[in-house]
């Protein structure tokens, strides 16, 4: 295998500090669980998705017995595609020729970003002793399972009908999408709206208009039971489960690794947070390798949307990673715009069960007020059993565990200092620790 320093390029300062024994220890492990380093974990990430679905493959004998390379169905090719324009990051040459070539608002640019969300508390939730905080485990990577994306380039359609199963970018008006009263399953409930965030936008404001949404976000209007009617789309009929594999390999590593940490995931929900207290600790070289593997998710998505890295790139021309079928940012988009969805849908059916809304969100962590100090004091389990469609305690993808625990004391101490009442408080609830760069100071 490569050189374990490789791998520690992509942790971020993650492991960057640890004794190289432990570095090649995790290497490989991560190599047998994942695969064999290819760089830093975003590079790995990305050459996972297209070791698990080459471009070619050999075609069947022809009459003189002979195989050819062909396409590989389910692939993303051999070739790159163009984005649709919606889709294409600032700078693009796509967009060269535009008026408004670096200024676009949402009716002109696809932004299907994790949330960064928060509001002030109320006179209730001051009461309150606590704000408990709990994140989602592998959330991108629980978005991405399942997840139908698009595999060829983008067809342009004029006032389409909405189809949740065709994976696209399209311009529809969800303004009138009222979170006060919306569908849980079959059955209409009433919200205070005021205490959502929009599920349509990452820092959770109402749209005012028109916008460009992924196609999990439209559907998702619909399941509220609202109709949408786009006027326009950049629709991919080519498409397929494309992350899949993917998904279930970095799923399979993630659980194995947290297996051998003592975290299991048969555990019920009492004995699964008292194994994650200070799992890390048991065994620093595992650490590594469940921090790798997060990496590697997070980092391989980025990479489907990678921008110009200097080389003298100026506005309008093309950069490298454009010339890789794996620039997509189609995928990118909709994978973030799923796991925002699955978020804002336990959300929902949170509060329409207990009455209970979210303080604050930060791309999967979630902070409630809360009299006690464990999930487990708001959380409405019943018998063991969470509420169906909600929060679920445990280690699998897709399911939460313990962020942290602060007191509302220093969530209003924290606002009070930065003269900030809507200072996002789930960005710092895992050990309380603001800074002044944190803030932009």
């Amino acid at each position: 295998m490569r050189d374990a320093g490789a791998l520690a390029t992509g942790l971020a300062g993650a492991v960057g500090g640890q004794r190289p024994h432990l570095l090649q220890f995790a290497g490989g492990t991560y190599a047998s669980r994942v695969m064999t380093p290819r760089g830093s974990t975003a590079v790995t990430g990305l050459e996972l998705m297209t070791a698990l679905h080459p471009a070619t493959r050999a075609s069947e004998p022809d009459a003189d017995g002979k195989r050819h390379s062909e396409h590989n169905p389910g692939s993303l090719g051999k070739d790159p595609v163009d984005c649709a324009p919606c889709e294409a990051p600032d700078g693009h040459p796509l967009l060269k020729d535009l008026p408004r070539f670096n200024v676009r608002g949402p009716a002109e640019k696809l932004f299907e970003e994790a949330y960064d969300w928060a509001r002030p508390l109320t006179d209730d939730e001051w009461l309150r002793r606590n704000l408990v905080g709990i994140d989602v485990n592998m959330a991108f990577a629980a978005g991405a399972n399942g997840l139908i994306v698009g595999l060829g380039a983008p067809t342009h359609v004029k006032n389409p009908v909405f189809d949740p199963k065709v994976p696209g970018s399209w311009l529809v008006d969800l303004s009138h999408v009222d979170l006060s009263r919306v569908k849980v399953g079959k059955e209409w409930v009433e919200l205070d709206g005021s205490m959502l965030p929009s599920p349509f936008t990452p820092k959770g404001e109402r749209p005012e208009g028109p916008a460009w949404y992924a196609t999990p976000t439209v559907a998702y209007a619909v399941e509220l039971g609202y109709e949408v009617a786009p006027t326009e789309a950049w629709v991919r009929h080519e498409n397929g489960r494309y992350l899949d594999g993917w998904y279930n390999r970095l799923r399979d590593a993630y659980l194995a690794t947290m297996a051998d940490l003592g975290v299991d995931a048969a555990l019920p929900p009492g004995d699964f947070l008292a194994a994650m207290d200070g799992y890390r600790g048991r065994d620093p070289e595992l650490a590594i390798v469940v921090s790798a593997v997060k990496a590697t998710v997070k980092g391989g998505l980025g990479k489907l949307r990678e921008r110009p890295r200097g080389e003298g790139w100026r506005p309008g021309e093309p950069w490298r990673a454009l010339s890789r079928p794996t620039w997509r940012p189609d995928i990118r988009a909709a994978v973030i715009s799923r796991t925002r969805i699955n978020l804002h849908r336990k959300i929902v059916k949170h509060a329409a069960f207990t009455g209970q809304y979210p303080v604050a969100i930060l791309s999967d962590c979630v902070a409630y007020a809360a009299d006690g100090e464990s999930p487990l004091d708001f959380l409405p389990y019943r018998e063991g059993k969470p509420l169906p469609g909600g929060f679920k305690l445990g280690v699998n993808p897709g399911l939460v565990k313990h962020e942290g625990t602060q007191s509302v004391l220093w969530g209003e101490g924290v606002r009070e200092q930065f003269n900030a009442p809507e200072l996002n408080l789930a960005r710092y609830i895992k050990d309380g620790t603001v800074t002044d760069q944190d803030n932009g100071e």
